[in-house]
């Protein structure tokens, strides 16, 4: 596979419209990014999820609600035209962004250089989808922030979690409908494989909602903001990240049945689930949504309980 092709702080094309705004103010604005827009000759496309920001006073939000610091490395994945990515580069040290439009891409260096020249060499760009990104330039990044869309939006968060461990405070701006999902505790209605891979590696809470005006296109749903912040000790466990994840997929995969029944395939038979589920404390009755991450990860551990008890044949 080849490497992201990565931009630093210099664009490789003139910025595609004049700096007009009669404010010092170098974030973009409702015309500024219509302007820019019509001058790349961009729309908003379905499939990728793009609904551009086009108010300063949210993005500013999103920086203060992420607590981004002066010393922060952010990398931000799907900057768009870079409403939010301008508002990082004031506030971070520097800001890697992660795109995967090609006219996008190619654009952002310039509209930077633009708008932020003071702050330009402190930005880099990284040109690929971010589930395939393995590696970012410059020094690790020590915070996330990003408007993510619906469909890629829970792929890419865990790929960026468990690809950069570095990555301590995550704020995303997902879909309500998935940030609820992001953010839910056992028990509820809307608690499932999300919620506990996200668990796996942080601290989960709703951190804000946000209107459909500050966008454009507006969106027919709503936004919510979600903070992850990294847990400081990794979850105690002999099991791996991906056997934990094998039970978690497993238990939500038919959430109607008993754990009993919906780890046999897992297990082997139902009589195995049963028996790791009795050894890891859980009720062979229970049901996935009423689980912690820590009881999928004792059941992990406990996979061949039924051979362990039947000692070697």
């Amino acid at each position: 596979m080849t490497a992201p092709a990565v931009t630093g702080a210099y664009p490789r094309a003139p910025y595609p419209c004049p700096v007009t705004s009669p404010t010092p103010d170098a974030l973009l604005g409702p015309a500024d990014v219509r302007e820019l827009a019509a001058a790349l000759g961009v729309r908003p496309t379905k499939q990728r999820g793009q609904n551009f920001v086009i108010d300063a006073n949210t993005v500013r939000r999103i920086v203060r609600t992420a607590e981004v610091r002066p010393d922060d490395v952010v990398v931000e994945v799907g900057p768009g035209l870079g409403s939010l990515t301008l508002a990082l580069l004031e506030a971070a040290d520097r800001v890697t962004a992660v795109e995967i439009d090609d006219v996008l891409a190619g654009a952002l260096p310039a509209t930077v250089a633009a708008r932020m020249p003071e702050r330009a060499d402190r930005f880099a760009l990284v040109h690929s989808d971010a589930l395939h990104v393995t590696e970012l330039p410059g020094p690790a990044p020590t915070a996330l922030v990003a408007n993510l869309p619906y469909n890629v939006a829970v792929p890419v968060l865990l790929h960026m979690l468990e690809t950069f461990p570095s990555i301590e405070r995550t704020l995303v701006m997902v879909q309500s409908e998935v940030a609820d999902r992001l953010a839910a505790a056992p028990g509820s209605k809307v608690y499932g494989v999300p919620s506990v891979k996200a668990n796996w590696y942080a601290e989960v809470k709703r951190a804000g909602a946000i209107g459909r005006t500050v966008f454009w296109p507006a969106p027919n749903v709503d936004s919510g903001l979600v903070s992850l912040v990294r847990r400081a000790e990794p979850l105690k466990t002999t099991a791996t990240r991906r056997e934990v994840f094998a039970v978690v997929d497993a238990a939500f995969a038919q959430r109607r049945k008993t754990l009993r029944a919906a780890l046999a395939g897992w297990a082997g038979s139902a009589a195995a689930a049963e028996a790791a589920l009795v050894a890891a404390g859980v009720s062979p009755q229970a049901r996935g949504e009423s689980l912690t991450v820590e009881e999928f990860a004792r059941i992990a551990e406990h996979k061949d309980a039924e051979h362990k008890e039947q000692g070697p044949q």
